[in-house]
């Protein structure tokens, strides 16, 4: 368990995803060194790669650790479980093999349903529009008492989403906290960074339109 936590961690060093933050922190909770990382790439908000002590390393998605040619089958059971409580989860491949998974639950803050009640209560529609998969976001939305929900989505999906609600006359408010939000905030009508983003996010999210 703490193999996979160590080389997932050294591995998402040069990444600014929420995810992988809590990946490190992790890692550095349980007291475990990080090590070097050469060769990173970011695919963003869906999975990232290098070389970490000697070994090719992907982790991501379902989809991208499929596009590395790694088989997700023998953990994806246990992989839909965590989602269905709403989970985030990824997937670790080593040298072309899978090597486990990791799951990352942020929990829906007490005050979340009542805010989203009050809005709808305010004639606001209340779209989830997230990279996680189906399940995940399913089992949030169902807590929260969101209908409208866009699962694995990418930064450009996101965009699009934006634009497309925008050209039917619709005001949209997009609230985002990474660097993959950051083209949906900028194109929105209000642009809310959360204020764990990174600069990004932050940068993007400022600017008012009026």
């Amino acid at each position: 368990e703490n193999g996979i936590l160590q080389l997932a961690a050294s591995l998402d060093q040069g990444s600014e995803h929420p995810l992988a933050r809590a990946i490190v922190d992790a890692a550095r909770q349980r007291g475990l060194s990080l090590e070097p990382v050469k060769d990173f790439d970011s695919s963003t908000g869906i999975g990232v790669s290098g070389m970490v002590s000697g070994y090719r390393l992907v982790l991501g998605n379902t989809a991208f650790v499929a596009a590395h040619r790694i088989d997700t089958r023998p953990s994806q059971e246990q992989a839909d479980a965590l989602r269905s409580k709403g989970a985030s989860v990824m997937f670790l491949g080593v040298d072309g093999r899978l090597a486990g998974l990791l799951a990352i639950a942020d929990p829906v803050k007490d005050t979340a349903a009542d805010a989203i009640r009050a809005w709808r209560n305010d004639g606001v529609d209340i779209v989830m529009a997230t990279g996680d998969g189906n399940l995940t976001a399913k089992a949030v939305a169902n807590e929260l008492g969101i209908d409208a929900i866009h699962s694995e989505v990418t930064p450009a999906d996101k965009l699009e989403l934006v634009e497309a609600l925008q050209r039917k006359g619709r005001s949209v408010a997009m609230a985002g906290d990474g660097i993959n939000d950051a083209p949906a905030l900028a194109r929105a009508d209000v642009g809310i960074a959360m204020g764990t983003g990174t600069d990004v996010a932050m940068s993007s999210g400022h600017p008012g339109k009026g």
